[in-house]
Formats: structure tokens, C-alpha cells, sequence
């Protein structure tokens, strides 16, 4: 959802539905009503107006409270955005790290589950996803280094998943990293224009998306080569295949 020079109303936000998504099911029992009400709340200001844009009347206001009632549970805004991206890091690295993941009888088809899953998670939870991306330098430094952490490990589950199917024969031979991070960017852009009540579902973006995560690790016809597998320097010049670097 781009943002507007005009800001958004928490009257307005309340029933667009372009904000309407599962993310209140993010906040657990570690917070009372109130409190998961102002992450909820939180969630649609961020991701509409922006977290600088946004005042802790704003938040407030969209569960009926004062402006001071946002202290009384969180002592500063920028503690309210910690929350939201610590719990949206941690539910979605557990997302993929769950039982049908570990279940997966091969490298492809763990591939496939890893891709499936994390797609649609990020579809349910949209508009959560999207503040977590876009709101990560509006951090201090000691909590930004936190969900840098969290980032990290949810970028070596695909690393590990890729690597493997790499080495025993599985994918192609290919540049891991570079991969890895175009089927993360995959998930994580549709965080921009998904909408639940649009023509996909979460679960059928998830199977087109681990369709598109395969096939850029497919191994291709002898006398073809997939862009994966070529590595090219800086200039931007093609590179020979014996260049394809591959990291595990």
C-alpha cells in the first residue's frame, strides 16, 4: 500500500481493505486485550502512514483510548514497532521451521514446503510483514541488531535447504546466496500489493511461489545454462560457467 502525501485516518484505516489481514492473531497471550488492541492498531498507522508519520494519538484512537493510554502499556512508540517486528520475525522463522518442513522426504520437496510456507505466511499477515520490512531504520541500533539476527537465521533455513539439494545432486550447481535471496524477495515483496480479498489466496500464491523457487534451481538441458548458475562480475559482463560459484 503506497503511501499518501495526505495522511491516512485511523476512521479510514479501520475499514480499508487493503489493511485487513490476520496479523491481530500475531499477538499471544504475553499481552492483555488492550495491548494486543494497540498492536493491531499500530500495525494499520505503520503500515499506511509510515512510522515517523504516525502519533500516539493515532494509535490509540484506533482502539477508542487517550493518547496517554499507549504509555500505560508501552513506554514509547518506537517500543510498540519493536514488538511488532520481534513478534513478526519470530512467528514467521518458526513458520518454517515447523514439523511438514522436517517431514520433507527430499531436498525438492523440502524446497517446496520452505517456499510454500513462507509465502503464505507473509500473505496472511501482509500488512504486519509489510511494517517489518519497511519500517526496520526506525530501530535503535540495539533492537535493530536483534531482528538483524532473526532475519539472518530465517535466510540460512532457505541457505541449508539449497545447498543441499545443490550437493547431493538435487539442483543444479548454482550460486547459492544470490538464490536464495530472489526466493526470499519473492515472499517478501508481495507484502507491497497482496490483498486477502484479491484473486489469490495465500495458499495458492504459496504453491505458485515453490513452483518458481524450483525451477531457479532446475537443472537445465546440457547445451542451456538457467541465469542462477551464472555468476557475472561487476561490469556486467558474462562471466564463463566455470565461474558458477557454489557456496555450502
Amino acid at each position: 500500500m503506497a503511501k499518501r502525501q495526505a495522511r491516512f485516518t485511523p476512521a479510514e484505516m479501520e475499514d480499508d481493505p487493503r489493511l485487513q489481514d490476520q496479523s491481530p492473531d500475531l499477538w499471544g497471550e504475553e499481552f492483555g486485550e488492550v495491548a494486543r488492541g494497540m498492536l493491531a492498531s499500530a500495525v494499520r498507522c505503520f503500515a499506511a502512514n509510515g512510522f515517523h508519520a504516525t502519533t500516539t494519538r493515532d494509535i490509540s484512537a484506533g482502539v477508542g483510548l487517550s493518547p496517554a493510554a499507549l504509555y500505560v502499556h508501552f513506554p514509547s512508540k518506537e517500543l510498540v514497532l519493536y514488538q511488532i517486528m520481534r513478534i513478526g520475525h519470530e512467528r514467521a522463522l518458526a513458520n518454517v521451521q515447523g514439523p511438514e518442513v522436517e517431514a520433507a522426504v527430499d531436498s525438492a520437496d523440502r524446497l517446496r514446503v520452505l517456499t510454500r510456507r513462507y509465502t503464505a505466511w507473509h500473505a496472511r499477515h501482509h500488512v504486519a510483514a509489510r511494517v517489518c520490512q519497511y519500517e526496520l531504520n526506525a530501530l535503535t541500533p540495539e533492537h535493530f541488531e536483534q531482528i538483524r539476527e532473526l532475519r539472518h537465521r530465517t535466510t540460512e533455513v532457505f541457505r541449508e535447504a539449497v545447498a543441499r539439494g545443490v550437493a547431493d545432486g538435487t539442483f543444479a550447481q548454482t550460486d547459492v546466496n544470490r538464490v536464495v535471496r530472489g526466493m526470499l524477495s519473492l515472499g517478501i515483496d508481495l507484502v507491497r500489493w497482496y490483498r486477502l480479498d484479491g484473486p489469490d489466496s495465500p495458499e495458492e500464491l504459496g504453491e505458485f511461489y515453490a513452483d518458481l523457487a524450483l525451477r531457479m534451481v532446475t537443472r537445465t538441458a546440457p547445451d542451456e545454462q538457467s541465469p542462477a548458475t551464472v555468476s557475472r562480475p561487476r561490469n556486467g559482463r558474462k562471466a564463463s560457467s566455470s565461474s558458477a560459484t557454489v557456496t555450502g
